[in-house]
């Protein structure tokens, strides 16, 4: 709770600056509001995202495409402290390892509630599921729009920002990569 507290304290120091009455009755809490606010958004920094993984991985010998897509995205840009937010589109072809379903959507949370840029967010998801469960490939798309870009600056309303990050069978095989490219595009059910 002491954390909350110092940020509530930061934040009225804020509001000083930006609002000519920061006392008034509707900011009187919002230090405090907000303190806790962040305190969520950031819950990623608190979390392991390799032990989210080894929570729950189980010897299969299924050894196709694995893919967790439209995983909703909400995530705080590093440089304006903006919200960006989107989809993840996850999959990966196991070597004898899998894990829960639900672990794919954890470790994409636990990566997106840090301070983030989508480009580096992308490469840790890949990476951590590389390295946690050895499958024969990862890939990782994400397409989000960024508030930065929408609010302030350039002020483009509809641009969607993709990355992607490759590994193994995804990189080698062109019809892997194709596949999985297709299947994220397509509405199955």
């Amino acid at each position: 709770m002491e954390r909350i507290e110092k940020l509530a304290e930061l934040y009225k120091e804020v509001l000083q600056h930006i609002t000519p009455n920061p006392n008034r009755e509707g900011l009187e809490k919002t230090p405090l509001r907000v303190a806790k606010s962040f305190d969520f958004l950031m819950a990623g920094y608190y979390s392991d995202p390799e032990e989210i993984l080894a929570s729950a991985i189980f010897h299969e010998d299924y050894r196709q495409m694995v893919l967790v897509k439209d995983i909703e995205v909400y995530s705080m840009c590093e440089h304006h402290l903006l919200p960006f937010f989107g989809k993840a589109h996850v999959a990966y072809i196991p070597d004898g390892k899998i894990t829960g379903l639900s672990k794919i959507a954890r470790v994409v949370d636990c990566f997106a509630r840090r301070l983030q840029v989508q480009e580096r967010m992308t490469m840790e998801i890949r990476d951590c599921i590389q390295k946690a469960l050895a499958p024969m490939g990862v890939a990782v798309v994400i397409e989000a729009q960024h508030l930065c870009m929408m609010m302030r600056g350039v002020q483009k309303q509809n641009s969607i920002t993709t990355t992607s990050a490759f590994t193994g069978i995804f990189l080698k095989d062109h019809r892997t990569r194709e596949e999985f490219i297709h299947l994220i595009g397509t509405k199955l059910h």
